[in-house]
């Protein structure tokens, strides 16, 4: 061979070496190379998670999420390689959406407040509550004088009432008109009472919302049927607002709704459908939710798809249940049937009367929600609702459920459910932290979705030898929550995110994190993306 043959072979043969070297050291190490205008790397898919985890500890990659096995998990990822030095900007950490992390309290709120508590925020230190009234037996006989007292925050003259941490603001010393009160806090604990926000015919309230000033209340009339509005200017008066009368003429039956504005301000309307089920058997519930949405909040309500749907199969039979409200309520548009015997089906005795309505059954027994409540979390929308489960019929058998979606315009999905009894639910935002209200005797506080501990740092390769040489400190990093100014029921989240500005610049960057379940209930830190962005 000459020797001009052998210096080429001797080239070639360098060249497949120290390729083969290079495949075997990013085989190794788990590098990416990246063209230098890429400004972010996200993790957020089964693939991108298996792409870029060199080492793992204590954690299963499921469903595009890293879920820890354990109480202690690690990440290690890959090194991301750039052809050209580059600064790295920040990491944000996201974790699942489901919202696990929710603790037994005692009831929260006053204490003689009945029926379906209805709760908003209108922002730091200004919390209301809405309910029925019960007076005691010292109100009622008389014996009890409300004596003047002074509660920080309040200026109006207010009276000692029979109940803890509870007064009397003078629209609360206005008779009650058989309908909803309101209540007013400023930290949680101590309450003030402000009188009725609507009368007897309108009793079934079943939502709020506020906007401008102004109370939205809904309510069903009646019982079930078809959402009411009254807008109130003054929620300390102790007199109802203006009645809008009927804002939705709702064909399936249920209501119970829920309403929660957009962030365009849109009226979103969440409806119990009772169509696919006798609700009379299941709690007064259903498999099927209505979504109604109005620019106003008041007229135009318009239909969309239905935000959860858990029917099981229609055979095509329709029966019959008795509502034992509609027809004693509302005559004229809810004419009855008078019984010629007992129907001990539908407890009506011979003689009274009562209306019906249809419902197509379906097969298998199928859960049922309703009693809904809304809220959402940096635009991660959440239902809260009871739960009746399939073939468990009574209130020891139900508890509170919840769904999310990413949109409120699309399907929502079940997280989880908790407690025990019949919770017709209400959520709110307050004091840093949420607050779930039910008519049990327990309620749910939590801190939000973010569940503890997640810490995290980046690595620099700043020499470009494929080596980390330098390493940023620990840091723990977590979701913050805080109020939308305009808004009661969206609520604004700030990220879990590291500032890694401090860092030099360099080649190639990796980051390692540690999870820690230090939580005592189910929930644990699943993470569900990470997005690393660069200059």
């Amino acid at each position: 061979m000459t020797n001009t043959k052998m210096q080429w072979y001797t080239l070639i043969v360098t060249c497949f070496f120290l390729l083969a070297r290079t495949q075997a050291t990013y085989a190794q190490t788990g590098q990416e190379t990246s063209e230098s205008k890429n400004d972010a790397w996200i993790i957020d898919s089964e693939e991108e998670w298996q792409k870029s985890i060199l080492e793992k500890s204590h954690l299963a990659l499921m469903e595009g999420r890293a879920v820890p096995s354990g109480k202690h998990a690690s990440i290690h990822s890959v090194i991301r390689q750039f052809d050209q030095k580059r600064s790295v900007k920040t990491i944000t950490l996201s974790q699942s959406p489901e919202w696990t992390n929710w603790k037994a309290v005692p009831n929260i709120g006053p204490s003689n407040l009945g029926d379906a508590p209805v709760a908003l925020q209108l922002g730091n230190g200004n919390y209301w509550m809405f309910g029925r009234y019960g007076q005691s037996k010292s109100q009622k006989d008389g014996s009890f004088q409300g004596e003047e007292a002074q509660l920080e925050g309040f200026d109006s003259e207010l009276k000692t009432t029979p109940f803890k941490n509870q007064y009397d603001a003078p629209g609360g010393l206005k008779p009650g008109k058989g309908g909803y009160h309101a209540w007013q806090s400023k930290d949680m604990v101590n309450w003030v009472h402000h009188g009725p926000v609507s009368e007897s015919f309108s009793k079934w309230v079943t939502t709020a919302e506020y906007v401008d000033g102004k109370l939205y209340l809904y309510y069903d009339f009646p019982n079930d049927q078809d959402p009411h509005l009254y807008i109130d200017d003054d929620l300390t008066d102790g007199e109802p607002g203006e009645n809008m009368g009927m804002t939705f003429n709702d064909p399936t039956h249920g209501s119970d709704c829920a309403v929660i504005r957009d962030l365009e301000g849109n009226f979103h309307l969440i409806v119990e459908d009772w169509s696919p089920i006798n609700a009379s058997t299941h709690a007064w519930d259903s498999p099927l939710a209505v979504h109604a949405i109005s620019v106003d909040g008041i007229n135009d309500f318009k239909t969309l798809g239905p935000p959860v749907d858990e029917r099981t199969q229609p055979t095509g039979e329709i029966a019959e249940y008795v509502h034992p409200h509609w027809y004693a309520e509302d005559p004229g548009r809810f004419p009855g049937r008078t019984a010629t015997e007992d129907v001990p089906q539908h407890r009506i005795k011979k003689g009274e009367t009562r209306a019906f309505a249809q419902y197509e059954i379906h097969e298998p027994e199928q859960n049922a929600y309703g009693d809904w409540a809304a809220i959402s979390i940096g635009g991660q929308y959440y239902l809260f609702a009871d739960f009746d489960p399939a073939g468990s019929h009574g209130r020891e058998h139900m508890s509170a459920a919840w769904f999310t979606s990413s949109d409120i315009n699309q399907p929502f999905t079940f997280c989880g459910n908790i407690g025990q009894g019949h919770p017709d639910p209400d959520i709110l935002f307050a004091e840093e932290q949420f607050y779930l209200v039910t008519q049990m005797d327990t309620d749910y506080i939590s801190p939000g979705p973010w569940v503890e501990t997640v810490k995290v740092r980046m690595g620099v390769d700043t020499t470009n030898d494929g080596a980390i040489d330098h390493w940023g400190k620990w840091a723990t990093v977590q979701e913050r929550y805080e109020n939308i100014e305009g808004f009661a029921k969206q609520i604004g989240k700030i990220p879990a995110q590291l500032d890694l500005s401090g860092l030099p610049e360099g080649y190639g960057f990796q980051f390692e994190v540690q999870i820690i379940d230090a939580t005592e209930n189910e929930s644990q830190p699943i993470l569900d993306k990470v997005e690393v962005l660069f200059e």
